[in-house]
């Protein structure tokens, strides 16, 4: 394998997963770890990947910062935000993964009287202070741009826990199921579902119909559906027909 396919190999792999060991870079481009070594602090050096102690990480590239998908569909998410809120009684432990959609959940708790755990340290930032909130913070790697924590940590710390409901989002929807940008969002998020007695998919309209990199479930793992009122007809018989719980925020 000539140097730069091997360097694009391995950034792709990087991207694709998250976070990985030098010993798995080293698998799966079929080199020594000395040569992955080299690549790597090319590549972070470069800007095309992030160097960490025993690997690397991806940069986020295929998923734009924070800041700029909180400017999309502003006005559909702070509705969803609402409506999810209505549904939480006083006194429930709630498990509220990163997202600009979950953080306007989380922008309408107060008063509310809930445990609250979540791994996004905006959702933290958010809550920190609001009186009536129990705030407990999953640890683990800071993925790049996006301000969730995420990787084995936290996936392990998720195994010890048990909450009413989760609310989540995805990156894509379709009939096959849910899908994100990377294994290490995806691996989280699966321990978060194993960790709910009650699973609510908060997203706006725009997510339904087209897929991203990793699957993360089939449709009917999701007991609720929380949605903007741009869901086509032939979703919503979707919906129904998995035995998902619709709700439209108006």
């Amino acid at each position: 394998m000539l140097l730069d396919q091997r360097r694009g190999s391995i950034r792709e792999f990087i991207e694709t997963k998250g976070f990985v060991t030098l010993h798995e870079i080293a698998e799966s481009v079929g080199v020594s770890e000395s040569t992955v070594r080299r690549d790597l602090e090319y590549l972070d050096r470069t800007g095309q990947i992030r160097r960490t102690r025993g690997g690397a990480a991806g940069v986020g590239e295929g998923l734009p910062a924070f800041d700029e998908r909180e400017n999309q569909s502003p006005g559909e998410k702070q509705r969803i935000g609402r409506k999810v809120a209505e549904l939480i009684q006083p006194g429930e432990t709630i498990l509220i993964d990163g997202g600009t959609t979950t953080l306007h959940v989380a922008k309408h708790l107060a008063g509310k009287g809930v445990q609250v755990v979540t791994n996004s340290i905006p959702i933290i930032n958010q809550l920190m202070s609001v009186s009536g909130i129990d705030l407990v913070v999953l640890g683990g790697y800071l993925y790049p741009r996006t301000g969730v924590v995420l990787g084995p940590l936290t996936v392990g710390a998720l195994q010890n826990l048990k909450v009413r409901r989760l609310i989540f989002s995805v990156g894509g929807i379709t009939e096959a199921g849910l899908f994100n940008q990377n294994s290490l969002l995806v691996d989280t998020q699966k321990q978060m579902l194993d960790a709910a007695d009650e699973v609510i998919l908060v997203t706006d309209s725009s997510k339904f119909g087209h897929s991203e990199l990793v699957h993360l479930c089939p449709l009917d793992r999701v007991d609720k559906l929380v949605v903007d009122n741009g869901l086509s007809d032939e979703w919503r018989r979707i919906v129904e027909k998995n035995g998902i719980e619709l709700v439209v925020a108006e």
